[in-house]
């Protein structure tokens, strides 16, 4: 199948299943910064009684997950998948939970949650920054602009955790020469700075792939690769950290 023909084929699948309203392309895919190897990216909007063994039913090789086995948060469940020899990930999406997630975010109100492979965690308002973003191809979604509530909200969450942090590795990690954690902290906190400038710009984020470079914060880069067990030089890279990531969330306002 080619790519059309291949994205047609799940798409049409994954409409077909009781419960779902919606199907939609996410990812690099559907954003077009994707390559050749870059995997495919579906979600499942249901409301009420959608079962995951009516996805397993579909006998596409792979693994299917409860509902609510990812964690029972913004990611409650999905399915890792290989189709026509290509690597596919669905996620299911609750309407009723994503409609709550929106409406809170056009007032400005959202949570944090871990998440596994996310050095910051993510937002609940991750679910409408993919209504945004990703491309529909069964049903109709809303597609939100950003809400200026959640840009006052936002930034401010997100500069509080990025502080938090330093102050933190400062105390804790500095003074004993502890690079390895002095380089995770900077990279969380780069993170969560980079999601205040996002933030701050009015800018989704799905995920944190491309999220320093779209902050203007790849110099992080140079500050973590000059680390080594040595709290004088531990101290100034924390300070460093401190100075681009001010310059750089200030210019964002």
């Amino acid at each position: 199948m080619n790519d059309e023909t291949f994205l047609a084929h799940v798409a049409d699948g994954l409409a077909a299943l009781p419960a779902v309203h919606a199907v939609t392309l996410g990812g690099s895919r559907a954003q077009e910064t994707h390559n050749p190897g870059s995997d495919w990216d579906f979600a499942v909007y249901y409301r009420g009684g959608f079962d995951p063994a009516d996805l397993r039913a579909l006998d596409w090789e792979g693994e299917v997950s409860e509902i609510g086995a990812w964690g029972g948060g913004v990611f409650n469940g999905g399915a890792w998948l290989t189709i026509d020899g290509r690597q596919v990930d669905v996620h299911y999406r609750d309407l009723d939970a994503v409609e709550r997630h929106l409406a809170e975010a056009r007032e400005g109100r959202f949570h944090w949650e871990p998440l596994m492979f996310h050095l910051a965690g993510v937002p609940s308002y991750l679910p409408v920054a993919e209504l945004a973003v990703n491309r529909v191809l069964r049903g109709d979604l809303p597609r939100p602009g950003y809400p200026e509530a959640l840009r006052e909200t936002a930034p401010v969450m997100w500069r509080g955790r990025a502080e938090l942090t330093l102050r933190y590795t400062r105390g804790a990690f500095v003074p004993r020469g502890q690079a390895t954690e002095v380089a995770g902290a900077l990279a969380t906190a780069a993170m969560e700075t980079a999601h205040a400038v996002l933030a701050a710009r009015g800018e989704w984020v799905t995920n944190e792939k491309r999220l320093l470079r779209r902050a203007g914060l790849r110099e992080a880069d140079a500050i973590i690769a000059g680390l080594r067990a040595d709290a004088d030089v531990l101290a100034k890279a924390v300070d460093d950290a401190e100075t681009l990531f001010r310059a750089v969330d200030s210019a964002a306002g």
